[in-house]
Parts: structure tokens; C-alpha cells; sequence
């Protein structure tokens, strides 16, 4: 069985900050990430979707952290097709716009190619360090399954050589019938990683927890099953805590999906208070 890895998707939460989770000792952002460093091996960083990393920051993550700690990147929204705010991207390459919100297509191709330069750039001391894991593809529940989308996947792992890009899907076509089958096989013979996922079933943005390996590293995202997925409060949508029941479930289907992989990370990202970091320690007991 390859190695497995369990961590949370924030350690910067602010309502995990106030849930107790971290001792009153751990008051500055240094002593958090150094705490919850200890605590497990692995974090998922889902504030670089909204705004991309300045390098400094990304050297002091690979500073705090000890030898062997590992830092998941999620993709920066202009990067992934989703609607990026205006002032959310680099300053001198904002465009000249009335709008809020921009798409790939609303900027010019130098400056499209700029931010992918700079984004990728921005992750150098974690590579440095030998820190960086993945980097999170997440693509908005619009993104089906077409010709063009796989090409881009293909030219996502073409851009990031040698980073390792995973993809996530939020469009279940992906995965629809024969579907399913195909797309495994697309991933598979060229070596891209699915993001497995679990998540509320239902709604537009819903895929099946299809629990697969596409490559010599596998990942599984938990989202937690919340009433209120819809909801434009983050903390409501993600506000669900798993049983030890449901935690023993998946532990066995976790051990399976390491045995197709090299390493597979594991990833609480159910973020409300310190719901993730709770089960995600649960697991990690389990799974040991």
C-alpha cells in the first residue's frame, strides 16, 4: 500500500481560530501553522483560488514548516475558467473594465499567459524546499465533458511539468453512464490524477465519490454532506461534521485506493470550526 496522507484544507479558518483548536500558545500565524504542522502532514491551500501567492509568503510557509511537510496549492480562478475579481489579479495587469468579474477570455493572451507565469513562479520556495505536493484543478460546474476541456487538461500538465496538477471535477457528464469509463481512461493514459470526492449528491455542482487512481498519486477531497450546500455562507455550505461512523466506512475504501497509488493525500474540507482538523485526526487513528 502506497503512503496516505491526511490533513485539512485551511489552517487560517477564522472559525477554527475561534473554535479552541489551537492552544492560546499558538498566537501568532508562525506558531499556528508550526502547531498544526505537528499535527499532521499535509494542508491544502484554498486561499491562493482567490488571490495568487506572493513568493514571500510561500517562502515563509517553507520556513515554518519541518522537513517532509507538504503543501497542496489550489489553482488560482482565472486559471481554471471560474469568474476571477478584477482585484484579485496582479496589479499592473488589471484590465480596463466596468466589471466586477473577469473570465480567461476578458484579458488580453499576454496577460493570461503572464498570470500563469507568475502564479507557477510564486511556488519556487516550496519546491526549493521539496514542500509542494499538488496542485488543485478545480473547474466550475459549467466545465463538462468535451474535447476542448480534455485538451485543456492535457495543457494544464504541459504548463506545470514537472508540478503535479490534479483535477477536480463539478459536472457530472464526467462521470455520466459510459462516461464514467472514459474519462478514466483519458486520465489514466496520459497520467493526469482525478480528485476523488465526497459531497452532497443532488445538486448541479454534484459527482459520484468514484473512488479511483489515474496516476501514481491519488487524491480524495471530503466536503462533508450539509443541508445548506447551496448557501452562499462558506461555513454553512462546508458546516458538516462526519461520524466516527461514517469515518470508519471510508477508512477500508482509503486503504483500497492507496494500493493503486504511490502516495494519496486525504483532505478534510469541511471547514467550519475545527470540524475538519477533528476528523481529520479520527482518521488518521483508523487508518493507523
Amino acid at each position: 500500500m502506497g503512503e496516505i496522507r491526511v490533513g485539512t484544507a485551511s489552517w487560517t479558518d477564522k472559525t477554527l481560530l475561534e473554535s479552541g483548536w489551537y492552544p492560546q500558545t499558538a498566537n501568532t500565524p508562525e506558531k499556528r501553522l508550526g502547531y498544526y504542522a505537528k499535527q499532521f502532514p499535509i494542508v491544502e491551500v484554498d486561499a491562493t483560488y482567490y488571490g495568487p501567492p506572493a513568493e514571500q509568503t510561500t517562502r515563509l510557509w517553507a520556513e515554518r514548516t519541518p522537513d517532509g511537510f507538504t503543501f497542496n496549492i489550489k489553482a488560482f480562478s482565472m486559471l481554471t475558467g471560474h469568474p476571477t475579481k478584477v482585484s484579485a489579479i496582479y496589479k499592473d495587469l488589471r484590465p480596463e473594465t466596468d466589471k466586477k468579474n473577469v473570465y480567461p477570455g476578458d484579458v488580453p493572451p499576454q496577460t493570461y499567459e503572464e498570470i500563469w507565469t507568475r502564479f507557477l513562479s510564486a511556488l519556487d520556495p516550496l519546491v526549493e524546499a521539496g514542500k509542494l505536493g499538488a496542485l488543485l484543478f478545480q473547474f466550475p460546474p459549467w466545465w463538462g465533458i468535451r474535447r476542448d476541456n480534455k485538451d485543456y487538461l492535457r495543457e494544464v500538465a504541459a504548463r506545470c511539468k514537472p508540478l503535479r496538477p490534479v483535477f477536480e471535477f463539478r459536472n457530472a457528464s464526467w462521470f455520466d453512464g459510459d462516461n464514467a469509463e472514459e474519462t478514466l481512461s483519458f486520465l489514466r493514459r496520459h497520467e493526469l490524477p482525478l480528485v476523488c470526492v465526497d459531497m452532497p449528491q443532488g445538486h448541479k455542482s454534484s459527482v459520484p465519490p468514484l473512488m479511483a487512481a489515474t496516476a501514481d498519486l491519488a487524491v480524495v477531497r471530503f466536503h462533508g454532506h450539509s443541508d445548506k450546500w447551496t448557501s452562499k455562507d462558506i461555513h454553512e455550505k462546508f458546516g458538516y461534521r462526519y461520524s466516527e461512523k461514517e469515518l470508519r466506512e471510508w477508512a477500508p475504501k482509503l486503504r483500497a485506493l492507496a494500493d493503486e497509488a504511490q502516495q494519496t493525500h486525504v483532505l478534510m474540507n469541511n471547514c467550519a470550526g475545527d470540524y475538519a482538523q477533528r476528523n481529520a485526526t479520527q482518521l488518521i487513528e483508523l487508518l493507523d
